[in-house]
């Protein structure tokens, strides 16, 4: 059995790291917030993050999710059936969740660039934690309040472990959602900002995925736009090691990258 990888970014902020995908844990008292939930195989280790915190998947208030791909998808059936844990996410999101749209980059997309040996490296680790599978997440909710009528605090915050506040960043997915923790200084992105990829040159950087994984890459470029807006100093991307700094910085520095993709990195 492998060892849970994460660590702690901030106060009651946690980190791990399954299936080159990120997920995140806040702590709050006796209760927790799960931001993402792995590849399906990454189901175990999403468990043993919760216990090496000294809680049980009970103590999950919720988890709430950047967007329906299945590396970030993986654990929520098994959580909310097994344990009752509710399911959140943007509104916009939940067609994509529940399978009546799909808006995740395919196969033959990461074909074109197998020739690559770390590419091919990763397609093979994914395919054996479930790449080839069509998760759908049946009980996908929208945010609470999440339906015109926000009645939400002033700051935005969801009320769970951690007020987490959901930050629109469009693109990748038509409602993905990064998650602002003002407290802590945090920024959760999602894959709307990244610092690393088998997809990407081997350089730890701010950075957008390839387009062929976005729904709409002009989009998920403008959403750089509002992440330059964030106040926080420590980014925690879905892909990635943290990366530490303003965020409007990190944001600057994929917009940069962005506009000077070789013909070499496009798909």
């Amino acid at each position: 059995m492998s060892e849970v990888r994460g660590h702690q970014v901030a106060d009651d902020v946690f980190v791990f790291t399954g299936t080159a995908v990120n997920w995140v844990l806040i702590r709050e008292g006796s209760e927790l917030t799960l931001v993402d939930a792995g590849w399906r195989g990454d189901t175990e280790q999403v468990e043993r993050s919760i216990r090496s915190l000294g809680r049980d998947p009970q103590d999950l208030r919720a988890v709430v999710l950047t967007h329906a791909h299945a590396d970030h998808t993986g654990a929520l059936n098994h959580l909310h059936d097994s344990y009752g844990v509710p399911l959140y996410m943007d509104s916009a999101e939940v067609p994509n969740a529940v399978g009546t749209v799909d808006e995740s980059g395919g196969p033959l997309d990461i074909a074109k660039i197998l020739y690559r040996p770390r590419v091919a490296l990763w397609a093979a680790q994914i395919v054996g934690v479930g790449a080839l599978r069509h998760v759908t997440v049946p009980d996908a909710q929208p945010f609470p309040q999440d339906d015109g009528q926000d009645d939400r605090p002033d700051d935005g915050a969801l009320d769970l472990p951690g007020r987490p506040v959901p930050v629109a960043t469009p693109g990748h997915t038509s409602g993905h959602t990064s998650y602002l923790l003002p407290s802590a200084g945090v920024l959760i992105s999602g894959d709307a900002l990244v610092t690393a990829h088998p997809t990407l040159p081997d350089v730890v950087a701010p950075r957008l995925l390839p387009g062929f994984f976005s729904n709409d890459q002009d989009s998920a470029v403008r959403a750089l736009s509002t992440l330059r807006t964030v106040d926080a100093d420590t980014l925690v991307p879905g892909h990635g090691p943290t990366w530490d700094g303003p965020i409007s910085r990190a944001a600057d520095e994929a917009l940069e990258a962005a506009e000077h993709v070789s013909e070499e990195e496009r798909p």
